[in-house]
């Protein structure tokens, strides 16, 4: 049987909404319809693409890596297409970068500043997630970048193969608090009593918490952490702790006017630190001419964006 184009646009339609009925509006058909052309391309590679076993729908393995193999024919038609209508497919693509949420408003405005200084202009389009989210998003080829924490536990589950990073930058968590009436720290995790301290912490399974984790259990046995607050948001943490409602591990470039301003001010010394570094991550397997120039330039000019932060 013959693959038609259409079939794999009905496919990625059907991949950005896990929903049958949504995807058939996108492609302006019925469901039914719809429905049968998404078995006509199963039929057509040979494997189940969606699971529908299962609700919500979602994508099988084979499914998901076929995604990529999609995403990738549909894109290169359209470059191509452009191209024999005099239209320059570099000049109109935008970038798609996936970007931490603590690193979106802190980091990527003034790295992006840099890296357009080195690579001249660049349309770009960012949306914040969470690293988890972003990481999808990147195997499933829905950005072209990851802008992300390096992962030195391996949690991430990238293999470098496929998706390869660059160092783009550095910056390290510190434990932070608010002051008392004479601005001294309400909290203090290097005092040599026997204390409770109240914790703000990451949600389980949120990136920066593993870290976070690892580090604490090498805390002395005098100190105890008690968690009064949870939340996966950096952010969050920031804004808690300015309440004076305890002890918050956030990336320095979330707290750099905090620390400026003595809103906040860390509580421990270098022992409690967590080095961070930023990584930029792309995956092999889809081929965007946008993508690869930049890459190429990147790797021999990286040093140049890298900002410490």
């Amino acid at each position: 049987m013959n693959l038609e184009v259409k079939w794999l646009e009905d496919f990625l339609a059907f991949a950005a909404t896990r929903n049958f009925s949504k995807a058939a509006a996108r492609r302006f058909v019925t469901q039914p319809a719809f429905s049968r052309r998404i078995q006509s391309l199963e039929r057509a590679v040979g494997v189940t693409l969606v699971e529908r076993g299962r609700s919500p729908f979602d994508l099988t393995p084979d499914g998901q890596l076929f995604l990529i193999t999609a995403r990738n024919v549909v894109e290169q038609l359209s470059d191509a297409l452009q191209h024999l209508h005099g239209l320059d497919p570099a000049s109109i693509q935008l970038l798609e970068f996936a970007v931490a949420h603590s690193l979106a408003f802190n980091f990527f405005p003034q790295w992006l500043k840099r890296l357009q200084v080195v690579v001249g202009e660049v349309s770009t389009r960012m949306t914040a997630m969470n690293v988890g989210e972003a990481t999808h998003a990147l195997r499933e080829g829905r950005c072209d970048l990851m802008l992300a924490y390096h992962d030195p536990l391996g949690s991430l589950q990238l293999d470098n193969r496929y998706f390869p990073s660059l160092r783009m930058g550095t910056t390290e968590m510190l434990p932070v608090c608010a002051v008392n009436t004479q601005n001294q720290p309400l909290f203090a995790l290097d005092a040599l009593e026997e204390q409770e301290v109240p914790l703000l912490a990451y949600t389980q399974g949120a990136f920066l918490e593993r870290s976070l984790q690892i580090l604490l259990r090498q805390k002395p046995v005098g100190l105890q952490l008690r968690t009064v607050y949870e939340t996966a948001m950096a952010e969050g943490l920031k804004g808690m702790a300015l309440e004076g409602q305890g002890v918050a591990w956030v990336p320095r470039l979330s707290i750099e006017r905090e620390l400026a301003e003595n809103k906040l001010v860390v509580c421990g010394g270098e022992r409690w630190t967590i080095p961070l570094e930023i990584r930029l991550y792309r995956c092999t397997l889809v081929h965007k001419p946008s993508v690869e120039r930049l890459w190429q330039r990147l790797a021999s000019d990286a040093a140049q964006v890298e900002v410490k932060v």
